[in-house]
């Protein structure tokens, strides 16, 4: 049993989870979802416009990107915890109450990329160039869904007496097993919420330091998101499925690393200058007066001409009019 003094310091949980509006329960869980979607979408769209994209075609990527991350994240977590719908006495239509908590960010990650690979077709946005634009603010709605798990009280850690102790209502179906009414528990989400807003800051400031184009700064999203979660995801006691010895997420945490990594060294061998422009080529918008992407810091293309064209240019102005 804790002390008194640890109590005191200790971080409370929401009493609610879930208010109802009419006819309707409005879960905390998603308002904390929509919330962190609708400042990604803004947040994407004011660095793409600022490269030079035509001002809110991000919510036309959008409009396939984010359903079909929903439902991959859904079946990346019922396919990462199959005891929690299969089995004797299990409710099979729990797999669609997903307002009840229950996404995986690796299964949204693989359905957002697929949507908006099919959204920067049907626009004509480079790919790369929008993963780019996206990586601070998907990062900056990750700390905000986070609070989404405080609310529905899951998915916190091992047992603490630390300070910042997080409270548990008693009972709860996520309260593990001998564990006394009282235990504080570490609060993964906030530590998620902390490190997730640290990485913006690292990534806007990386993003405009080193000029990271071609998919690096998502690389570095990548690393810097995975290398958190595979030390949130070690102390986390929630039910999981364990191959190897790691549950399942830290495997996934491992191979996000692994792909940031890869993506990072593959497009910097491939692609050593800047992107000319956030538009595939022939796709390119523009407006009147509006600042294109050639004309500023972020995508100047100081990359070399290629040979043939460096010597038409000194062959032209090496000839004097007679």
């Amino acid at each position: 049993m804790l002390s008194p003094a640890s109590v005191l310091a200790s971080i409370p949980s929401p009493g609610i989870s879930s208010f109802a509006v009419g006819p309707l329960t409005i879960h905390f869980y998603a308002l904390c979802i929509l919330a962190g979607i609708v400042v990604a979408t803004l947040m994407t769209n004011h660095r793409l416009t600022k490269r030079g994209a035509e001002p809110w075609v991000v919510v036309d990527i959008a409009l396939l990107a984010v359903p079909l991350a929903i439902i991959a994240a859904r079946i990346f977590h019922v396919v990462t915890h199959p005891g929690f719908y299969f089995g004797d006495g299990k409710d099979l239509w729990a797999i669609f109450r997903i307002w009840e908590g229950g996404i995986a960010i690796y299964g949204a990650l693989i359905g957002g990329a697929i949507g908006a690979w099919l959204g920067c077709r049907w626009t004509g946005i480079r790919f790369w160039s929008f993963a780019d634009a996206l990586a601070p603010g998907l990062l900056l709605a990750q700390a905000l869904g986070r609070f989404g798990n405080w609310f529905n009280q899951e998915l916190f850690g091992l047992p603490t007496d630390l300070p910042w102790g997080l409270e548990i209502d008693y009972p709860n179906p996520a309260w593990p097993a001998g564990l006394p009414e009282g235990t504080l528990f570490h609060p993964t989400f906030l530590y998620e919420v902390i490190w997730n807003l640290l990485g913006v800051l690292v990534l806007l400031w990386a993003g405009k330091r080193f000029r990271l184009q071609w998919g690096r700064l998502f690389a570095l999203y990548l690393i810097w998101y995975s290398a958190g979660r595979i030390v949130w995801e070690s102390i986390r006691i929630d039910p999981s499925e364990v191959f190897l010895g790691l549950r399942t997420n830290v495997w996934a945490a491992i191979l996000g690393v692994v792909v940031g990594l890869v993506i990072f060294a593959v497009q910097t061998r491939r692609h050593p200058g800047f992107e000319p422009s956030p538009y595939v080529a022939g796709r390119e918008w523009s407006a009147d007066g509006a600042v294109q992407s050639q004309d500023t810091d972020d995508f100047v293309d100081v990359s070399a001409p290629p040979a043939s064209e460096a010597l038409e240019g000194t062959a032209t102005s090496s000839v004097t009019p007679k």
